[in-house]
């Protein structure tokens, strides 16, 4: 029997279809490289945008059109099916199995792969991911309804995965989830915590304590403070420090973060481990207060650029990459401004940037109208485009 994966996205979807793989190597089958030879095709879909939703459903027209039979059989998956079936009126699935009329199952990525290794393409550099969902709903964004609610992997689970591909051979090691930095809030919420004396060195910032989690060894958990404020309990400076430890892996790189729960010990550990990454993603997504507030980005420009003064001071050679939203529903020329104005002040290397797309389901959806032109959106891309990756 033979498989072929598509896959359409970000990285988080790469390892997806790393793993799907994988799950189908456990059972004998022989990936190809065309759907033509293939016995079942399996779509990961993205749907960040409507760019993107049309790029799948044109591939997976071309594919069932070419369906002779019974075969191949195709299997759609990815953030596609995982809003359509987490969409109690069963509209969305509803709609999608009339775009796709040749789908013979539409499942969503957590019920397929898990838990098989990835049959990884690079011998390398390995994506790992670390948790998926989100809880964050950014107004714009699909990802807390077509992944789910943030669920970390166990944190002995993730160190030993990435022992074991040091053991491999693997150097580089890429840390993936939607807000990596979140990683471990939900172990700490869903464990018995027993309060231990706080850690209290001198000269630390008093925003950790530690804590016995009956589940794991001792550990560090950071409170991330926020606007003044003690905001998440996280896990992943203690984490990324210990993937720093493992023998044989001299690169480490995480995807992706938010601002707002970028704390002092993360950056500590940055600084203090010289095989993590110095180009960090950070996404900004608008340089103006008003339009932020509306992304339910909860961070003001200032806030923003504190924080990137903040990271060089620790970490002088780092330098930054971002995504960025253009005509966001509201969107004034005055407020584009405020954003060319913060992407000179960054420098940054690389940033992704994109027109606003209305998303079903999304708060943005629900609340804002779409009415900036087209034309108005493409001038200001270009614009930033210019200035940044140009």
């Amino acid at each position: 029997m033979k498989y072929h994966v598509v896959t359409f996205g970000c990285a988080a979807n790469v390892a997806d279809s790393e793993r799907i793989a994988g799950y189908y190597k456990n059972r004998g089958w022989t990936k190809v490289r065309s759907p033509n030879t293939a016995d079942e095709v399996i779509i990961v879909t993205c749907m960040v945008r409507q760019s993107a939703e049309d790029r799948v459903t044109g591939a997976v027209r071309n594919i069932g059109n070419m369906k002779k039979g019974s075969k191949p059989k195709i299997i759609v998956t990815g953030c596609m099916s995982g809003m359509a079936l987490r969409d109690t009126s069963g509209k969305l699935l509803t709609q999608l199995q009339k775009r796709m009329p040749f789908i013979d199952a539409f499942l969503p990525i957590e019920e397929i792969g898990l838990p098989f290794p990835q049959l990884r393409k690079d011998q390398a550099h390995a994506l790992v991911s670390i948790s998926n969902g989100c809880n964050n709903f950014c107004s714009y964004c699909v990802v807390p309804y077509s992944r789910g609610r943030e669920e970390s992997r166990p944190f002995e689970e993730i160190i030993r995965e990435c022992k074991e591909l040091a053991k491999k051979g693997y150097s580089s090691i890429t840390l993936l989830g939607q807000n990596v930095n979140s990683y471990g809030a939900d172990i700490i919420r869903n464990s018995e915590l027993t309060h231990c004396h706080p850690e209290r060195s001198e000269g630390s910032h008093r925003d950790s304590s530690a804590f016995s989690l009956r589940m794991t060894s001792e550990k560090k958990i950071t409170f991330v403070k926020h606007l003044g404020k003690m905001r998440i309990p996280t896990l992943f400076p203690y984490l990324l420090n210990e993937v720093c430890k493992i023998d044989g892996i001299k690169n480490i790189d995480f995807l992706s973060s938010n601002p707002w729960d970028f704390s002092d010990e993360l950056i500590d550990v940055i600084a203090k481990n010289p095989i993590i990454s110095r180009k960090i993603h950070l996404p900004v997504q608008s340089g103006d207060d008003e339009i932020l507030q509306k992304m339910n980005r909860w961070y003001t420009a200032k806030d923003y650029m504190e924080l990137i003064h903040k990271i060089r001071a620790n970490v002088p050679e780092v330098t930054f990459s971002t995504d960025i939203i253009v005509g966001f529903p509201g969107e004034t020329e005055e407020q584009f401004q405020h954003t060319v104005k913060l992407c000179k002040k960054v420098g940054f290397v690389k940033a992704y940037i994109a027109m606003y797309s209305d998303r079903p389901m999304t708060e943005a959806h629900k609340n804002f109208h779409d009415t900036l032109p087209y034309l108005e959106k493409k001038k200001r891309w270009g614009t930033l485009e210019n200035i940044i990756n140009e």
